[in-house]
């Protein structure tokens, strides 16, 4: 069964100081550190999201077994009293969003791969913030299976306008998420 290989190397993998590695549809993608940019909006997001109703959590590896998948989102936002008490995968049950800010080689994995992956996983939202574009895009009603799998309903909204996170009761204003200068898009 290949399904579990992947999975199963992936746990042994030795990553590098300063990367992360993601399974993505049973492939390891190993990322280099965030721009200071990407962090800022990161830390920007949490602030506005109430921390009384709500884990905001980084760097939290969650499980999308079936899809051979262990994102690690920018942000996993859960309910304050729900998610496991301990362990390194957060069931995909158990979030209400994920967050990705879109990096200078990420663009093609969060806008598509993850967008698919997510929906698949029926996470009721997923929010991308693009610092290259200027805009968030709020995905909501996941339908589908596998990498067909897609959210009903996108809503773009451009730096400097609210986006209605409607699933967490928040307004997220963004009138100060730095922009990047789009180079060269890495394929």
């Amino acid at each position: 069964m290949a399904h579990s290989h992947a999975i199963d190397a992936f746990e042994e993998l030795d990553v590098p100081e300063g990367f992360k590695a993601e399974l993505l549809w049973g492939d390891i993608v190993l990322m280099a550190g965030p721009d200071l940019v990407h962090n800022e909006i990161v830390e920007s997001v949490v602030d506005q999201i109430p921390r009384s109703r709500w884990k905001r959590l980084q760097t939290q590896d969650v499980a999308l077994l079936a899809q051979t998948s262990e994102p690690q989102p920018d942000l996993v936002v859960l309910p304050r009293d729900a998610g496991p008490q301990s362990g390194r995968l957060m069931p995909h049950e158990e979030v209400t969003l994920l967050m990705e800010v879109v990096s200078r080689t990420s663009v093609h994995r969060d806008h598509v791969t993850k967008r698919a992956l997510y929906a698949a996983g029926g996470v009721p939202g997923y929010l991308i913030i693009d610092p290259f574009k200027a805009e968030c895009v709020l995905l909501t009603e996941p339908s589908g299976k596998g990498e067909q799998a897609d959210y009903r309903v996108e809503r773009r909204t451009p730096f400097g306008e609210s986006v209605p996170l409607d699933l967490l009761g928040v307004k997220l204003e963004t009138e100060e998420f730095q922009t990047l200068p789009v180079t060269k898009q890495v394929p």
